[in-house]
């Protein structure tokens, strides 16, 4: 499945100019795809489309590919299939992040993350959801390990990817029978720069260093793991062995997870 052959087929990536998304959308090219780059970093997308220009049609500027706006999200949609004629895969990979203890915690910095996270990637499958179910085509979102068990210092975060998963589960019922598979890859940390870009508790950046367990998996090869698995058409994707790990322990010895967890996490807010 690694050179499954993507050629003709349209693809639109969120979050595009990011390490992740950056990956996925060389990937694709690299397999003859027709590759669609949305991003609120105009820049940095600009960068990659002088990269892979004869395979990329970029969707850019600050409102253009903000999926926290409903409009930005139904306009992306609508420039793909009106430049391409068709979308055949989706994948929600725009994304943020906050490290702060909930006390410490303004409301409104869960409420960006939830915009963001959730409604932004709900946004952008709603849009594209008819076109996908006449092409057969693909949604697939990257949540997290924080998308199925418990995170310290990222109540918002954690909730944001447990809701992709009630929403997306929930969507797979719906339009499987209409020919349409949608995937949910829950890697653990990846070296994207996520963690630094993290919003603080009152919503300026923090300063904290982040604490990794397991290491960072490069986004390269997080991003050949969601290639092969969307190929084949796979539910969840956990594409590292710590994300292995997690699920398994978290499944089947929760406490055990959870203080594990706590313990290994919770030095990033020892001043707090």
């Amino acid at each position: 499945m690694m050179g499954h052959d993507y050629t003709g087929k349209v693809v639109l990536i969120t979050g595009a100019a990011g390490g992740l998304g950056a990956s996925l959308c060389r990937r694709y090219a690299a397999a003859g795809a027709h590759v669609v780059g949305m991003d609120v970093a105009p820049g940095r997308l600009a960068a990659l489309h002088r990269d892979i220009a004869f395979k990329l049609f970029t969707i850019a500027g600050e409102s253009a590919g903000d999926i926290a706006d409903p409009a930005a999200c139904a306009a992306a949609v609508a420039q793909t299939v009106d430049h391409f004629g068709a979308l055949d895969l989706l994948i929600n990979n725009a994304g943020i992040s906050h490290r702060s203890l909930l006390q410490a915690t303004d409301p409104a910095v869960i409420r960006r993350v939830m915009e963001v996270n959730f409604f932004g990637s709900m946004q952008m499958t709603h849009a594209a959801l008819p076109h996908l179910i006449q092409s057969r085509g693909t949604v697939a979102a990257v949540s997290s390990v924080a998308g199925f068990a418990p995170l310290y210092g990222r109540t918002g975060y954690a909730a944001s990817k447990h809701a992709l998963h009630g929403f997306f589960d929930s969507l797979r019922t719906e339009v499987a029978p209409r020919g349409v598979k949608v995937s949910l890859v829950c890697p653990s940390f990846i070296a994207t720069g996520i963690g630094g870009a993290a919003l603080g508790g009152q919503g300026g950046a923090t300063t904290a260093a982040r604490v990794t367990a397991g290491g960072e998996s490069q986004p390269d090869d997080i991003a050949l793991r969601i290639f092969a698995a969307v190929a084949k058409g796979q539910d969840l994707l956990l594409p590292d062995r710590t994300s292995r790990l997690a699920w398994w322990v978290n499944k089947f010895a929760p406490g055990i997870y959870a203080r594990t967890m706590t313990r290994r996490v919770c030095a990033e807010f020892a001043s707090h």
